[in-house]
């Protein structure tokens, strides 16, 4: 069997002034970046396509998934070819991977198989530079932070109390907690410092849901970055950092248009965690594509209960989004895994477990109803999967009246997604809807919590620290209480407790951490056992890498 990186080193690429073209863009619409990239200059295409109709918009999400993941990429590049081959003008709009899990254990978010953006080689690692460009914006806050408490400190920041953390694109557990300012007086004044995975800063969700350079600049000003010696909340404007962090940003906030394995357009802008952020690509893309085609697929992050979650009442909400469809993906190995079966024996054939972890996704199919989608189940098939299995899950989904397609992108491209093409596409013929949000934005902090934890998640009970309930009492006194809640939990079970699997009942979630991210519009509640830094496995995917003389590259994935 040939691995991803072999089929995508056999795919021929079209110049990407040719994808373009078949979505209506011309080369004055666009920045190249060599033959096969482009940054799309939206203002430009505006011009010519502000007037068009909406396409039609897909999400795709997923049941709680393995560590390994269970395919979204792969399943939504899938579903925009097997849409392109029944006839429909269809752009696929990702997420940009980092570093971090490619180097880690998941390995890249360019799909797989005969369904991949393309080249995956440049999108896996640096692409266009945003995510580095983003580092920079972030990563200069913290440096006027620390100079201005150096230079005199005329705003008073209290250095006990800078909530803005400094970041990087990889997974380094050794930066969780650091001290800065060592070495006498010359090299600053000595502090606690934290690092946060990039995919997991603010400045990454401010860039995302941004509607275009003004907007952002004015987004990034709105940083709360500390606490003075008083309490009083300061703004990165007070710094005057947001001219240069948007100067660093003007060219990274262009989406990227590149190609999938059967040269469909795709747009890849953006890369928040759904774990930790709202997991969503940026909002200049969707809207972006929208003008361009008849349909767009786009997915947010891990299972339904984070990425749909936040996609409806943080992205949609923000942006005046009204999807037409969803589609929740499952796998053979997932629903085992929530049967009770070891993550090691996930190969082995197991009906009873699979139809026992069955419960999981009927959850997940559930709460998309909830939050007022359309939706379909797609079954991403793995070479693994036996046809008993499968015959159970088809019988399971006839029990509970639950639609659902076989997906075989993988090993056949667009033509393995054409059932599934077909039946979201009459899912989004019948119009596109306005989200139901979950909560109104003017309930209590609390109480949007407890409606997410306890109509999504499941849980009996929500448990606020007394820690958080002070930053609570602080956000509502200084009137940020209004805002979308962003929950960061484990992406491997509905509660805190990532090895409770299934969909688990009488549980407790537990809130003990609550900050205000400004930037992108929302309000952070850290539960148990999440963290902002991820580390690297006993054996990470990095150990397997390698590049020859001659420029090749191994064991990307």
């Amino acid at each position: 069997m040939r691995t991803d990186l072999e089929i995508a080193e056999s795919i021929k690429l079209k110049p990407i002034k040719e994808v373009a073209a078949s979505i209506g863009l011309d080369p004055s619409h666009l920045d190249l970046y060599g033959n096969y990239k482009a940054k799309i200059n939206v203002s430009s295409v505006y011009k010519t396509a502000g007037d068009r109709p909406d396409a039609k918009l897909v999400l795709v999400t997923a049941i709680t998934p393995t560590p390994a993941g269970e395919g979204k990429s792969t399943v939504s590049i899938g579903l925009s070819q097997g849409l392109n081959k029944i006839g429909k003008k269809c752009i696929a709009v990702l997420r940009e991977p980092s570093l971090g899990p490619v180097f880690g254990i998941k390995g890249g978010a360019a799909g797989g198989g005969y369904s991949q953006v393309l080249p995956m080689e440049d999108i896996n690692l640096h692409f266009t530079g945003d995510l580095h460009a983003i580092t920079a914006a972030n990563n200069l806050l913290s440096a006027m932070i620390d100079n201005h408490i150096q230079q005199g400190n005329q705003l008073g920041i209290d250095p006990r109390q800078i909530i803005f953390k400094r970041c990087m694109d990889m997974n380094d557990r050794a930066l969780r907690n650091i001290v800065v300012g060592l070495g006498g007086k010359p090299s600053g004044v000595p502090r606690e410092e934290h690092f946060t995975i990039t995919a997991a800063s603010e400045v990454m969700a401010t860039f995302c849901l941004a509607s275009d350079l003004e907007d952002l600049k004015k987004r990034l000003g709105n940083i709360l970055v500390a606490y003075d010696y008083t309490g009083k909340e300061i703004f990165a404007r007070d710094l005057e950092a947001q001219g240069a962090m948007a100067l660093l940003l003007k060219d990274a906030i262009k989406p990227n248009l590149v190609q999938t394995s059967e040269n469909t357009p795709a747009i890849i802008h953006g890369g928040p965690f759904a774990n930790i952020a709202h997991g969503c690509n940026s909002l200049i893309a969707t809207k972006l594509a929208l003008k361009l085609c008849d349909i767009v697929v786009t997915e947010a992050g891990f299972g339904a209960d984070l990425g749909a979650e936040k996609f409806v009442d943080i992205k949609c909400r923000i942006g005046e989004l009204k999807p037409s469809a969803a589609v929740l993906v499952a796998t053979i190995r997932a629903l085992k895994m929530h049967g009770g079966v070891a993550k090691t024996n996930l190969a082995e054939e197991n009906v009873d477990a699979l139809v026992k972890g069955f419960s999981n996704l009927l959850r997940h199919s559930r709460n998309l109803k909830k939050m007022g989608f359309r939706s379909i189940v797609a079954l991403n098939r793995f070479s693994g999967d036996t046809e008993k299995e499968m015959q159970a899950f088809a019988e399971e989904c006839k029990k509970h009246g639950i639609e659902f397609a076989l997906c075989d992108s993988w090993a056949k491209g667009g033509e393995g997604a054409t059932e599934l093409a077909e039946k979201v596409y009459n899912l989004a013929e019948q119009g596109s809807q306005t989200p139901a949000f979950l909560y109104d934005t003017n309930l209590s902090i609390e109480e949007k919590l407890s409606k997410i934890a306890k109509n999504i998640y499941g849980a009996e009970n929500l448990i606020i620290r007394s820690e958080a309930k002070k930053q609570i009492a602080s956000l509502v006194k200084n009137g940020h209480a209004s805002l979308p809640v962003c929950i960061a939990k484990t992406q491997y079970s509905f509660t805190d407790d990532p090895a409770q699997v299934g969909a688990p009942d009488n549980f407790e979630i537990t809130v003990e951490d609550v900050q205000l991210s400004n930037g992108a519009g929302f309000i952070v509640c850290r539960t148990s056992n999440i963290m902002t830094m991820p580390g690297l496995s006993k054996t990470p995917a990095a150990a397997k890498m390698d590049v020859s003389a001659g420029g090749k590259v191994s064991g990307l994935f």
